[in-house]
């Protein structure tokens, strides 16, 4: 009897061990997404995301929109129909239908190289009070449902 408790003792801590290490490994490479803006005159200014957590994020969903709404996916067709609202074309990066993001990933997905207030007003006004978009990503474990976004009148802080 007494050797059947201490199997089933040290069953028990096997299993809650197992289950903490896999649950330390899953946090050990998630992934954070966040959304930033920069408007500093003279310097490149957008609408940028950042990856500051611990692992890739796979980007499964996407969605882009303008006004209310929904142009799609965050994809360079969908892109260009914001592009072409403005008298200049920002610089765009999009994603792959299911792209990555590395753990260091600190791009601009819309942007211009040198702000200018007078020159670019109407894509700061596009991007802060008309644009909203979606993502939803994972770790590379998948599953978990993660999602950031960006909303008109969201102020975001670089």
């Amino acid at each position: 009897m007494c050797a059947t408790v201490i199997a089933l003792v040290s069953l028990t801590v096997s299993v809650h061990e197992g289950r903490a290490t896999r649950r330390h490994n899953r946090l050990s490479v998630r992934p954070l997404l966040q959304f930033q803006q920069a408007w500093q005159p003279g310097k490149r200014s957008g609408l940028k995301l950042t990856n500051s957590g611990l692992g890739p994020a796979v980007i499964v969903r996407t969605v882009l929109s303008v006004d209310g709404n929904s142009l799609g996916e965050y994809n360079k067709p969908n892109v260009d129909v914001i592009r072409d609202m403005l008298p200049f074309r920002p610089t765009v990066i999009t994603f792959a239908e299911k792209g990555f993001t590395r753990t260091d990933f600190d791009a601009y997905l819309l942007s211009v190289p040198v702000y200018d207030p007078e020159s670019h007003g109407a894509f700061k006004e596009m991007l802060t009070q008309r644009v909203s978009l979606e993502i939803w990503y994972e770790s590379l474990y998948g599953g978990e449902g993660y999602k950031v976004t960006v909303k008109p009148g969201e102020v975001l802080n670089h």
